[in-house]
């Protein structure tokens, strides 16, 4: 009888937050979609290193280079652009790490405030670190959390 373990390495642990930026749409995704290769080292505060590695220009497909600071201890990851819907969504995964960032956005009429709402998805966890998944979802919810502030905070700076 093969021995099976209470935990699924491949169980995604996810962390969600939303908040509104009383910006009008197209000025959200330009900050976050189309300049997203020049902005994102601003709201990711803890990466402190960024490469594109196809250029500025946002496309399924383009590929950058960022190395994060995480509890003191560098880890460098290459990732990809694997959705790109203008004023709607920007979603890019790893491809040497398991993890997907999704940007998503929505307006109702004019006059209302953007809604973003920004997802981060660890997509494989080792065996040996399931026991400290509470820990790890509280993490990436701060951080995303983080993320959702520090993108309103710049965009209300940036595009007034």
């Amino acid at each position: 009888m093969p021995f099976k373990f209470p935990f699924d390495s491949f169980r995604p642990i996810a962390g969600e937050a939303s908040i509104d930026i009383d910006k009008p749409i197209h000025d959200v995704f330009s900050f976050i979609g189309e300049h997203f290769f020049d902005n994102y080292p601003k709201w990711a505060q803890e990466v402190v290193e960024f490469e594109p590695l196809d250029g500025k220009q946002v496309f399924v497909g383009a590929k950058a280079k960022q190395v994060r600071k995480n509890s003191g201890a560098e880890v460098e990851s290459a990732f990809e652009i694997t959705e790109y819907q203008p004023f709607i969504k920007l979603i890019f995964q790893g491809v040497t790490a398991p993890y997907r960032h999704s940007y998503l956005l929505e307006n109702g009429k004019e006059a209302e405030p953007t809604r973003l709402t920004f997802r981060f998805e660890l997509l494989e966890l080792e065996v040996f670190m399931r026991p400290f998944e509470k820990l790890i979802r509280a993490a990436i919810e701060e951080g995303a959390e983080n993320t959702v502030e520090n993108i309103k905070n710049l965009i209300s700076v940036e595009c007034n």
